[in-house]
Formats: C-alpha cells, sequence, structure tokens
C-alpha cells in the first residue's frame, strides 16, 4: 500500500500519470460500449466537460500545460494483454465471455481520439467529437484527470507533514463511516466513486479500507464490488455496473418524430435486453421523468431484475418503482433497488431501513466514498463538486436530460420544454445538487 501523503509531497517528475490504464474506466461504459458498436456504431457524437458548480473556477487552478499533457498521456494508451485476458477470460456477473470476439479486437486496436481544450471566464471548455464508441470512452478518464489535477493544485502548497495529518484524517472519517456501516444487517454496497474521486491512489485506498472493513460478499461481507475496472482487476474483486442516461439521450436525440421521441428509452432497452440478462437487467427510469417512464413501459420491462434510482426523491422513487411492480403483478420482494444518487452513510442507513424486506437493496457509492475531504483544508478548497462529461449532440442534434431533478436538466431550453410536454413531466421538486 503506497504512503499517499509522500506521493503527493513529490511531484516533482515530468509527470505523474492520473490514468495509468485504459482500464481505468467503470464498467458499465465498457457494456455500453459493446452495445453502441453492435447498434450505433457510425453515429457521431459530441461529448462536453460542463461544471455546475461554477464558483470552482477550473482554468484559474489548474495548468493548461499540466492538463494537455495528462490528456495526451490518456491517448496514448492501449489495452495491454493481461487486460485484455481479464476481459475475454473473467465471469462477470455469472456469466464468461461478456465481450464478444469482434468487440474486443476493436477495443484492442483502439486509441482514444483527439480533444479540444479551451479556457474561456475561469473555466475549461473540454469537447470530444466522432464516431460514438470510440468518443464514450473519454467521459471517465476526462473527469478523473480534471478531479485530481484540483486536487493537486490545492495539496501543492502543502508541507510533508501538513499532507500526513490530511490524508490521517480522512482515512479516519472513512473508517469511522465503514464501522457505522458494518453494523447494518444485509447491507449490499458498491463502490461507485471513479467519476470523481480525490485520486486514483485514494480510491483505491478506499476500496481496499471497504474490503477489509466489510469484507467481500463472495464471503458473506457487505462490499459486492468495484465499478472501476482496473481496481477490480487488481484487488480480484466484482466489476459492478450496468447502463447509464448517454443511452437514452443520443437515441432521443436521433429520433426524427415526437412518436419516435417518446419510444426512445424503449428502444434503448430493447436492444439492451437482447445483450443481457440477470443483474445487468436493470431499468435507469428518470432520464426524462420517471413517473411518465413507468406510466407508458411496456409489460415486458416489469420481468426484468430491478431499477436504478439516480435523482430526485430516493423514497419517493421507490416507492413509485415497487408500486409499479405490484401494478404490473410483480413481486417487489423479488426486485432489486439500487440508490446511487448522492449519497453517504446517514442516507445508506435510512433508506436501507425503510426499505429492506419490502425489495431488495443495493446502494452505489460515490463521491462522499473516493472524494469526501471536506472541512479538512482551509477555505474547504478539497470539498467535492459537481463536475460531469455529458454527450451534447448526436448527428448535430442536441440532447437532452430532464431526470427527476429539474437542477440536473440539461439541453437548449425549447428542447427541454418539447421533451417536458412529450414525455408528460409534471412539476418537479428542485433538489440541491452538490456531488
Amino acid at each position: 500500500m503506497p504512503d499517499i501523503a509522500t506521493r503527493v509531497y513529490n511531484h516533482n517528475w515530468k509527470i505523474d500519470p492520473i490514468v495509468r490504464s485504459i482500464l481505468d474506466d467503470d464498467f458499465y461504459k465498457l457494456l455500453m460500449c459493446q452495445s453502441i458498436f453492435r447498434n450505433r456504431p457510425d453515429t457521431h457524437v459530441t461529448f462536453s466537460l460542463i461544471n455546475r458548480s461554477t464558483k470552482i473556477r477550473l482554468a484559474d487552478l489548474i495548468d493548461e500545460g499540466e492538463l494537455r499533457e495528462q490528456l495526451d498521456h490518456v491517448r496514448s494508451l492501449s489495452l495491454t494483454r493481461g487486460e485484455s485476458t481479464w476481459l475475454r477470460g473473467n465471469t462477470f456477473y455469472g456469466k464468461r465471455q461478456m465481450f464478444s470476439p469482434d468487440f474486443m479486437e476493436w477495443f484492442e486496436n483502439l486509441r482514444l481520439p483527439p480533444y479540444h481544450l479551451e479556457k474561456r471566464d475561469g473555466q475549461y471548455e473540454l469537447t470530444f467529437e466522432g464516431r460514438w464508441p470510440e468518443v464514450m470512452l473519454w467521459e471517465i478518464p476526462a473527469l478523473a484527470v480534471l478531479m485530481e489535477l484540483r486536487s493537486r493544485a490545492v495539496l501543492s502548497t502543502m508541507g510533508m507533514f501538513e499532507l500526513q495529518v490530511l490524508y490521517a484524517r480522512a482515512m479516519a472519517r472513512l473508517w469511522e463511516k465503514i464501522e457505522r456501516l458494518r453494523a447494518v444487517p444485509g447491507l449490499r454496497i458498491a463502490d461507485f466513486g471513479t467519476r470523481r474521486r480525490h485520486s486514483f491512489l485514494w480510491q483505491d485506498w478506499c476500496v481496499q479500507a471497504m474490503i477489509e472493513g466489510l469484507g467481500t460478499s463472495d464471503r458473506g461481507g457487505a462490499f459486492i464490488g468495484t465499478s472501476n475496472c482496473r481496481i477490480a482487476m487488481s484487488r480480484d474483486i466484482e466489476a459492478i455496473g450496468t447502463n447509464a442516461h448517454e443511452l437514452p439521450m443520443v437515441y432521443a436525440a436521433l429520433a426524427d418524430s415526437d412518436e419516435a421521441l417518446r419510444q426512445a428509452p424503449y428502444r434503448v432497452l430493447a436492444d439492451w435486453h437482447e445483450e443481457h440478462d440477470g443483474n445487468l437487467r436493470i431499468i435507469l427510469p428518470d432520464t426524462y421523468g420517471t413517473a411518465g417512464f413507468l406510466k407508458h413501459a411496456p409489460d415486458w420491462l416489469a420481468k426484468w431484475t430491478g431499477m436504478r434510482i439516480d435523482s430526485g426523491d430516493p423514497v419517493k422513487g421507490a416507492e413509485t418503482a415497487i408500486n409499479w411492480w405490484r401494478e404490473r403483478g410483480e413481486d417487489p420482494r423479488e426486485k432489486l433497488l439500487i440508490f446511487s444518487d448522492g449519497l453517504d452513510v446517514d442516507t445508506i442507513i435510512n433508506l436501507h431501513a425503510r426499505f429492506q424486506g419490502r425489495v431488495k437493496v443495493s446502494f452505489g457509492w460515490g463521491t462522499l466514498l473516493t472524494n469526501d475531504f471536506r472541512g479538512l483544508v482551509p477555505g474547504d478548497g478539497l470539498a467535492p463538486f459537481s463536475l460531469v462529461c455529458k454527450a451534447v449532440r448526436a448527428e448535430g442534434r442536441p440532447t437532452v436530460k430532464l431526470s427527476d431533478n429539474p437542477n440536473k436538466a440539461m439541453g437548449p431550453a425549447d428542447q427541454v420544454a418539447r421533451y417536458r410536454r412529450v414525455f408528460e413531466v409534471g412539476d418537479q421538486k428542485a433538489l440541491a445538487v452538490e456531488v
């Protein structure tokens, strides 16, 4: 286990790579990439960095030359022989050869496409354009680079002892959380913290702490795995992931009529259904509002394994899901609910207590697992913030996301209004977006 404080203090070599592997990515990105590779390989898509926390002026904190060095390094990476063997031969969700030979051959030869970087009003405008299967794999590395460079900028003025104390306090904070979670019977929890982590080394430390503190699920423990492929491979634990808002956002942008738009989220899941079964059949219903999605959902979706609650009031979302299953003649106790929005220990414990026994419950713990340095430096300069990298155009058409929280909505105002009409989105409660 590395001495993280010493590594941070000794940043005096030419480049200390933030992203060390093309597999330093979330598992769901690879699963989606294979689906897109098969169904929409030539779709032209643009991804863009979006800083929701505008008070964090990234271009004032992060040196442009250093940022370019890190992004260029990401472009130099390719799948190693060992990584390819792990993907080709490992068992994921009980299935061998999850990734097809033609996809693996393509992935083994992939280098990420060029990026476009500009400064504007204290922020970086970072965009990626090209074929969807290639461009989409920039999302997680780009976020990891920006988040860690921000951390390094804040830490750069600190001395060795100050850094040692900082990390000791952060470690103690996480361990206290783990001790509280250890007391929750029947808990199932995964690391979802790659995209907004403090650093790669810190995420890896957090995962090791979860393994030791909670135990892995294959040995009766609560920790079921990590979304990070590289860490899953190196720590010999489960890689966890399903699908994300990116799929319906792009499918919807390509729709040529209101009716085609209305059907786009279901078309996504029909394509997904052909590829995956078991735990991978998880519905993410909130891209254009959960209530409207479930109201018009085809009957076959009720047979799927479960649902992920990723925006809005999690209690309301879970109750809506349970009622929907009951109305469709399904037993909610046989279904899985995955909570993954802005979680920390209190929320996890409360949600588990409310729904355990009524439905199978699992948690994807993200930012406040791998980046909780709140209050640990002067001016709270390491507090987590909301940075995303989203598909913003598909074949030149703008994408839209509504969510169950209007503060997470994105897209041109006229298109947001159209989508709200088509998907019958009524009043929504605005909630703060912090992580």
